[in-house]
C-alpha cells in the first residue's frame, strides 16, 4: 500500500477509534452556540408566541420532531410517530367593563382587567350569576393530614367563595412553613371550590402571596383558556381574581375588615363567614376545540436488563401566543424566550450530546417536549395519564422550564430539594463543577407545583427541576437576586420575554451540562431513584413499581 494511503488509513482509524472511545460523559458536546441558536428560532416573532393550536405551535412541533430525527432518536409516541396529539377545548371570556358587588342599597364597582379578572369556569358561550352571595373561606383549604378544614361542612352551594392566595405560614409546623404546597396553588383552590358546589371563586391577589405582580394575572387570564377535552366533574361558573385593594373595598362594603378576616383565617378554628354581599354578572365566551401535541423521541438504552426503564428529559414547548391588546411598544406577541424556548433549547442540545454517546447509557432516554403547560400543565398531564410506558419504569424526570441568562453562578438552585435521593446525584455533579447546591430561594412561590415535573410526581416519578442560581460569578452579593426579581416583575408572561444577544448564557451552558450528567448517572446506576421516606409522592411510586413488576 502506498505510504500516503497507509497514512490516510491510519488517520481514519484513529479518528474512528477516538470517536468510539470518547469520554464516558460527553457533557463537553453541549455548546452555547446550539443553545442560543435554538432559542433564537423558537422565540422568533414568526412563531407568534407558540400558543396551543396555533400555526406557531405546529411549526414548533415540526421543528422539534425534525431535530429529533436528525439527531438519530426513535419516534416514541406510538405507531412510529413523533407526535402524541391531545385535544383541547378553549374559551375566551368577554367580561363586562365593570363588576358590581351589592349589599343592600350600596354597591362597589371594580373595573375589569384593572381591578378584577373574570373567566368562565367551563367551556361555555355564556355564564351567569344572579345575586350569588359571597362567603369568605380563608385559604380555602381542606387538608386532613394537617387537621385543617376551612369549610367545616358549611353549605356553599351556589355561593361565590372569596379566598386568600397561598397557604397558612404563621406556624412553621403547618403546611411546611414558608414553603408553598399544592394547597396554595390557584388551581387547587378552584378545584375544591367546584367540589363544594360553589358557583364561583375569587382569589385575592397580592404580589407576595402569588410570587408575581398583578400584571401577570392580567396577561395570563385575559386570553384563551384551555383545558383537556372531555374534562369531567363539577365546574365553576366564574373563576375570578381581584386586587387586594379592590377586594378590600368589597369586604368593607360587607361590614368587615380584610386584615381582621385574614388574621382569623390563620387558625384551625376558622369558620366560613357569609359576607352578605352579592354578585350578579354575565359573561360571554368564545369556545373552540383545538389540538396540540407532545413531541416524543427515544434513545434506546444499551443494557438488555435496564433498557425498559427510562430517564425522561422534559421541557414545555408552548407559550401564551398572541394577545388581544398590545403593550406600550405596540407588541402583542408573547414570545416566551426564557419561558420556555430556553428549556427546549437545552433539551435539544442534550439530545444531540446523548446521540453521540457510544455506547448509549444503560437505561433508555426519552426526550419529551410537551404542550399546553401554560394552560395548567396539560401536556404533561396528558402524557402522565396516557403514558407510552409503565410509570414504574420511569426512572426519573429532569424538567427544564426556563434557564439561566445572567451568567455562571456559584450555586445550583434545586426546586423541591429534599424530596428524593436525586439530590445526592445533583450535589455530586455540582461539586465536580466546584459549585454548591441550595434549596429553593423562593419557597413561598410554590415553584415545584407550577411546572411539568409535578404531573409525573403525581404518578410516582421523582424529578429534578432547577431554577437559576443567584450567586453570580464576578458580581456583588445580591446582584443575581435583583436580576431575577426584576425579570419576574417586568418580563414574566409579558411580550418583553424576548431573545437578546446580550444574554450571558455561560450559566445556562453549565446548568445544561449538569443536568446532562445527572441524567447520565441515573441512566447507568443499578437502582431506581426513590422519594424521601414519608414524601407526599412516595406511595404513588411504590404502587407504580409494583404495577410495572406485575405487568412484566
Amino acid at each position: 500500500m502506498p505510504k500516503s494511503l497507509a497514512f490516510l488509513s491510519f488517520l481514519f482509524l484513529a479518528i474512528t477509534n477516538q470517536a468510539s472511545a470518547q469520554p464516558e460523559s460527553g457533557a463537553s458536546l453541549i455548546d452555547e452556540a446550539s443553545i442560543r441558536g435554538h432559542v433564537q428560532f423558537l422565540a422568533d416573532d414568526l412563531l407568534e408566541g407558540r400558543g396551543p393550536g396555533s400555526r406557531g405551535d405546529e411549526l414548533t412541533q415540526l421543528y422539534i420532531a425534525t431535530q429529533f430525527e436528525t439527531l438519530g432518536l426513535h419516534p416514541a409516541a406510538g405507531n412510529g410517530k413523533w407526535l402524541q396529539p391531545f385535544p383541547l377545548v378553549g374559551v375566551r371570556t368577554i367580561a363586562p367593563p365593570n363588576v358590581v358587588f351589592k349589599n343592600g342599597d350600596k354597591t362597589v364597582s371594580l373595573k375589569s382587567v384593572e381591578d378584577f379578572m373574570s373567566t368562565i369556569g367551563r367551556p361555555a358561550e355564556k355564564a351567569r350569576l344572579n345575586d350569588a352571595e359571597l362567603v369568605f373561606v380563608g385559604y380555602g383549604i381542606e387538608a386532613p393530614e394537617y387537621d385543617w378544614d376551612d369549610y367545616k361542612d358549611f353549605d356553599l352551594t351556589n355561593k361565590v367563595l372569596v379566598m386568600m392566595n397561598n397557604d397558612p405560614a404563621s406556624d412553621p409546623d403547618l403546611f411546611a412553613g414558608r414553603r408553598r404546597l399544592y394547597y396554595g396553588r390557584w388551581d387547587y383552590k378552584y378545584e375544591i371550590a367546584a367540589q363544594k358546589g360553589a358557583a364561583g371563586a375569587i382569589i385575592i391577589h397580592t404580589t407576595p402571596s402569588a410570587g408575581y405582580p398583578w400584571q401577570v394575572i392580567q396577561t395570563s387570564w385575559s386570553g384563551e383558556e384551555f383545558e383537556l377535552l372531555g374534562n369531567e366533574g363539577k365546574r365553576l361558573e366564574l373563576k375570578g381574581w381581584g386586587t387586594e385593594e379592590g377586594l378590600r373595598e368589597v369586604v368593607k362594603l360587607s361590614g368587615f375588615d380584610l386584615d381582621a378576616l385574614r388574621e382569623q383565617a390563620e387558625s384551625r378554628d376558622f369558620h366560613p363567614i357569609s359576607l352578605g354581599t352579592t354578585l350578579s354578572i354575565e359573561l360571554e365566551g368564545v369556545v373552540r376545540k383545538q389540538n396540540t401535541a407532545n413531541v416524543l423521541g427515544l434513545l434506546p438504552g444499551s443494557d438488555p436488563e435496564l433498557s425498559d426503564e427510562v430517564v425522561i428529559y422534559m421541557a414545555h414547548h408552548d407559550h401564551l401566543g398572541m394577545g388581544v391588546e398590545r403593550d406600550l411598544r405596540g407588541d402583542n406577541i408573547y414570545n416566551g424566550a426564557v419561558d420556555n424556548a430556553t428549556g427546549v433549547a437545552a433539551l435539544l442540545t442534550m439530545a444531540k450530546a446523548y446521540g453521540q454517546m457510544n455506547p448509549p447509557p444503560k437505561r433508555s432516554i426519552l426526550f419529551a417536549a410537551v404542550g399546553a403547560e401554560e394552560q395548567g400543565l396539560l401536556g404533561s398531564k396528558f402524557f402522565a395519564e396516557n403514558p407510552s410506558l409503565q410509570p414504574g419504569n420511569m426512572a426519573a424526570v429532569i424538567n427544564m422550564d426556563g434557564t439561566n441568562i445572567i451568567g455562571r453562578t456559584h450555586d445550583v438552585n434545586v426546586i423541591g430539594y429534599g424530596k428524593s435521593n436525586l439530590d445526592t446525584i445533583v450535589t455530586a455533579v455540582a461539586k465536580s463543577q466546584k459549585r454548591i447546591v441550595t434549596p429553593d430561594h423562593f419557597p413561598d412561590r410554590g415553584y415545584y407545583y407550577r411546572s411539568d415535573q409535578f404531573s409525573l410526581a403525581k404518578i410516582g416519578v421523582p424529578g429534578v427541576y432547577l431554577h437559576s442560581g443567584i450567586e453570580v460569578v464576578g458580581k456583588p452579593a445580591g446582584w443575581g437576586k435583583q436580576q431575577l426579581d426584576q425579570w419576574v416583575e417586568k418580563i414574566y408572561h409579558q411580550p418583553s420575554d424576548e431573545y437578546s444577544d446580550d444574554w450571558d448564557l455561560t450559566g445556562a451552558l453549565e446548568d445544561t451540562r449538569l443536568l446532562y450528567e445527572v441524567g447520565r448517572r441515573v441512566a447507568n446506576q443499578p437502582d431506581l431513584p426513590a422519594w424521601t421516606v414519608g414524601d407526599e409522592f412516595e406511595a404513588a411510586r411504590k404502587t407504580a413499581i409494583e404495577s410495572a413488576a406485575n405487568a412484566n
